[in-house]
């Protein structure tokens, strides 16, 4: 029989991985749900319009990475390569545009058409939160000290996180300007993607990592000057209320972001066991345009990827606890036995205790050693035997002691010891 792996850039999750997974989503939900953030679940595919009016037509996720297909009826559709823009298609049904508050978190998988590497699959999957609605600079200071309190309950407070401004969108015209005519004096010395960034998203500059690059990027003039006292403004509250948190942070001037909506805060985070250049979260404020609507919505939010946190806490060697094995396996020999375990482990898990059984027929031996694998304190043996008796055998699997009890008292034997 042929054996076929995953697609490049996906992954098969067993138990054991996935019992980190759940741990992750279930502390997100603990710490989010602690701010007010509920769960907000989306299709996991959208109008390709959603996205392309949502990230912006320019931006590197839309020319490069979606996953964009047509459906039967002819209309264009791509699978989420993030969660804001379908979070936001979700609340356009709400009265956020009334200035309304909403507050919603996600989990769940993204797709994009990227090169596979250590923490970048083209399945992956985000924690993520969105606040939507309203627009003030302590709602920002908040958002980061959240997603700090989630880093920290995971096991990952020795995080650094980075932050910056982009502005109003009023400051876009003479920043952009500026910038341009600093790297247009440069470009023949910068990589193939900024020579592309310099008509299409000078922003995207500031974000390259290659070093000739780097090197000219360093040099670039303070476009912060540039910008509104207001924004200016705006960016000075949020650092002073990340201070009252006692959130520590770095200003990073060449943090920008990758998609066109942010506005004003922006922020990343990385981790030193993965190194500067890997982001684990990121995110920011925004003004996204809804569906339909003329004007757009402000929101702040950020997501997580959640491979790259787990490759943390692997790299710190952080697991969530094991779950103990049952509280007992059950024994069974001949088929009239097997048969009464059957109904016995039906009673027992439907009073909360976990069981394993024998379903097949196979020696006594080698069910014990099944009982022994399974992780099993106690093994439950009966056989023709003890049926006519009404009694089992409790064995401990620790020591091999061996107690009779009746077979009546084998629920509350168990309840006991748990």
């Amino acid at each position: 029989m042929a054996t076929y792996s995953p697609p490049p850039g996906t992954a098969d999750i067993f138990e054991a991985e996935a019992r980190e997974w759940r741990g992750i989503e279930r502390i997100g939900a603990d710490v989010f749900g602690r701010y007010g953030y509920g769960e907000l679940r989306t299709p996991i595919f959208e109008y390709t319009e959603v996205f392309q009016r949502g990230l912006g037509g320019e931006t590197e996720v839309v020319q490069k990475e979606m996953y964009t297909f047509e459906d039967r009826g002819g209309r264009s559709l791509t699978l989420r390569p993030e969660g804001t823009a379908g979070v936001m298609r979700a609340l356009s049904g709400t009265d956020v545009m009334n200035g309304v508050e909403q507050r919603v978190r996600y989990f769940g998988p993204m797709f994009r058409g990227e090169r596979p590497a250590a923490g970048r699959r083209r399945q992956f999957h985000q924690i993520g939160v969105e606040n939507v609605g309203r627009c003030a600079p302590l709602i920002d200071a908040e958002c980061i000290a959240m997603l700090a309190a989630f880093l920290r309950e995971i096991g990952l407070g020795d995080f650094v996180l980075d932050i910056n401004t982009r502005g109003a969108l009023d400051d876009r015209g003479p920043a952009e300007e500026l910038l341009r005519n600093y790297f247009s004096q440069h470009i023949g010395q910068m990589c193939d993607d900024c020579k592309t960034r310099l008509e299409r998203n000078i922003w995207r500059i500031l974000d390259c990592k290659q070093e000739s690059c780097c090197k000219i990027i360093a040099d670039a003039p303070d476009y912060i000057a540039s910008f509104s006292e207001a924004s200016r403004t705006y960016f000075d509250e949020v650092r002073r209320a990340l201070d009252a948190l006692k959130v520590p942070y770095r200003v990073n001037p060449r943090l920008v972001r990758g998609l066109d909506y942010y506005v004003h805060t922006v922020f990343e985070v990385t981790h030193p066991a993965l190194g500067p250049q890997t982001a684990v979260a990121g995110g920011g404020r925004y003004e996204l345009f809804l569906p339909g609507e003329k004007r757009p919505v402000p929101g702040v939010g950020f997501a997580a990827g959640v491979e790259r946190l787990l490759l943390v806490r692997d790299a710190l060697n952080i697991k969530f606890e094991e779950p103990a094995g049952p509280a007992a396996y059950l024994v069974g020999l001949g088929l009239g036995a097997r048969l009464a375990n059957l109904a016995l482990a039906d009673q027992l898990r439907a009073a909360g205790i976990p069981v394993e059984l024998e379903l097949e027929e196979r020696s006594f031996k080698a069910q014990l050693r099944s009982a022994n694998k399974s992780g099993a304190a106690l093994a439950i043996v009966r056989g023709d035997s003890e049926l006519e008796k009404n009694i089992a055998i409790i064995k401990n699997m620790s020591d091999g002691e061996q107690t009779e009890i009746s077979a009546d008292a084998i629920i509350d034997y168990l309840q006991q010891r748990s």
